[in-house]
């Protein structure tokens, strides 16, 4: 009887109406679960469970909700939006806490790990810090500058890597390492092409990063070990570590409808998913790397070994496509 080698199936998780332009996930609890936070065209940001099953929608923004973060202790969440706001929710309950706004489309946001300061960036070419112990107090500026922008393009991602670090990354190429104390620059780094995603892999203290055909794996703290880059023979849109081996990473595309999975070291690509029906604008590691979710038209979770029961999955298909 012949076998046939284990092929990857993704659950689907439905729900929104629009492509999904942003997907993030919490720190791993002590119990092995996580949260899964999404981002959606159709202006209504999601929180899953680790099985992927709907939990509850937040409800309040008028227009495209480009990123969504959680605390570290997923009792908060923040939105940024096409709606020229950000806004603070309790992850709880779904009631919107508060409401910042903006001078125009909210791309990034961003919790200290405190979940006291709110970082937020986007089309004003401003990266804003909101004290949300005192949200009636006016927002700092990084640069200390209201009236100068902080980069020449559109701020494309925000993350806060340590209490006192801010890492921004903008269509100008440019990333920047930010002292939360000072509100001014440390270091910086310049890709030739926009930077088209960034994101910061807790467990690797990582930043991983998509600009033209490089993804780039970089120390998320300042004046620590090399970068490494590497050229892939397209343009990913997003790109996403594995937590806990660190030796393969995956990708989205805008060029097409595929997930791939590449070796981290040389960048050699060792599988192509197929399942999306749109471009794949945003891919990411679970925390605990047992599998990473894709966002198109709807979200897609992929078992990291396909075969091995987790979550919802009974089995993998095989080569007739059947499941077993």
């Amino acid at each position: 009887m012949s076998s046939y080698p284990v092929k990857s199936v993704p659950l689907v998780a439905p729900g929104h109406t629009r492509p999904v332009t942003h997907l993030s996930f919490s720190v791993l609890e002590d119990d092995g679960t996580y949260l899964l936070a999404s981002s959606c065209k159709d202006g209504n940001p999601m929180i899953r469970d680790w099985r992927g099953d709907w939990i509850g929608t937040f409800i309040g923004h008028k227009g495209a909700v480009w990123s969504t973060k959680l605390s570290l202790d997923c009792s908060k969440a923040a939105t940024g939006s096409a709606d020229f706001t950000a806004k603070i929710w309790d992850a709880y309950t779904g009631d919107a806490l508060h409401s910042f706004p903006h001078n125009h489309i909210v791309r990034s946001v961003a919790l200290s790990p405190s979940a006291e300061h709110l970082l937020t960036g986007g089309q004003e070419k401003k990266a804003r810090i909101f004290n949300l112990t005192r949200s009636d107090a006016a927002p700092d500026f990084l640069g200390g500058d209201a009236n100068s922008p902080c980069h020449d393009g559109t701020i494309k991602s925000v993350v806060w890597t340590g209490e006192n670090i801010l890492v921004t990354a903008g269509e100008d190429g440019s990333l920047k390492w930010w002292d939360f104390r000072t509100r001014q620059t440390i270091t910086s780094v310049k890709f030739q092409d926009p930077i088209t995603s960034m994101e910061h892999s807790v467990q690797t203290q990582r930043i991983v990063l998509t600009s033209g055909r490089t993804v780039a794996f970089i120390p998320a703290l300042p004046a620590q070990a090399q970068t490494h880059s590497l050229e892939l023979a397209y343009s990913p849109s997003s790109a996403s570590l594995h937590p806990i081996l660190q030796d393969r990473f995956v990708t989205g595309s805008l060029g097409d409808q595929w997930v791939r999975i590449h070796g981290a070291v040389e960048g050699e690509e060792r599988e192509i998913l197929k399942g999306h029906h749109g471009p794949v604008h945003c891919i990411e590691f679970s925390p605990d790397g047992e599998m990473f979710a894709s966002g198109s038209g709807t979200i897609r979770l992929w078992q990291t070994t396909p075969g091995k029961t987790y979550g919802l999955w009974q089995g993998a298909s095989n080569g007739n496509g059947t499941v077993h």
